[in-house]
């Protein structure tokens, strides 16, 4: 193969893998997400953080409580302790925009969260201020969660900095009230 093609490919290459998929490829899916229905309560998460290497730096457990003020209007409020002892909490504020769309704030989002539901799934996109030995990193995060049944939740977060994958977080959420939320 020639340099000039060698270089259309691997130009292609990149541009194919810098793309994202839309939200509404899950539009279909059941059980269809309703944030209020399932963001109900309280819940639990366990959750690892993986180096873009693949390497499991941390794991984490994550105590949910979840209520709403209206159906537009929630709070959650995430309550972690990581396997070395640390303890974080964030406070997640969300609230339904007249296009369908949600937005949300926390003391540690810098700006607004801004998502969308489709079907079984929420894909959101944020900046996080990430402490890390002392310092404070303003981190994106591309954050996937699909709705797998009535009581469980899969999340996956994919997080950069000037367009350099850092690593990626991993989360099941379980709801402790069986009987509770949408029937798959």
């Amino acid at each position: 193969m020639n340099i000039k093609a060698w270089l259309i490919s691997a130009s292609t290459a990149l541009l194919t893998a810098c793309g994202s998929v839309d939200v509404e490829h899950y539009a279909a899916e059941k059980p269809t997400l309703d944030l209020p229905d399932f963001f109900t309560g309280t819940m639990d998460a366990w959750g690892i953080f993986q180096k873009r290497s693949g390497e499991v730096a941390r794991r984490f457990h994550v105590e949910i409580l979840a209520e709403w003020k209206t159906p537009e209007h929630g709070i959650l409020d995430e309550r972690f302790i990581y396997s070395d002892g640390e303890k974080q909490r964030r406070v997640w504020t969300l609230k339904k925009q007249p296009d369908g769309t949600w937005q949300g704030t926390a003391d540690d989002v810098d700006g607004v969260a801004t998502g969308r539901v489709a079907g079984n799934a929420l894909h959101w996109t944020y900046v996080l201020k990430l402490p890390v030995d002392g310092k404070v990193y303003h981190v994106n995060f591309d954050d996937w969660m699909w709705l797998m049944d009535g009581q469980t939740m899969i999340n996956r977060s994919t997080m950069s900095k000037f367009g350099i994958h850092l690593g990626d977080v991993t989360l099941f959420f379980r709801k402790r009230d069986a009987q509770a939320g949408s029937k798959p």
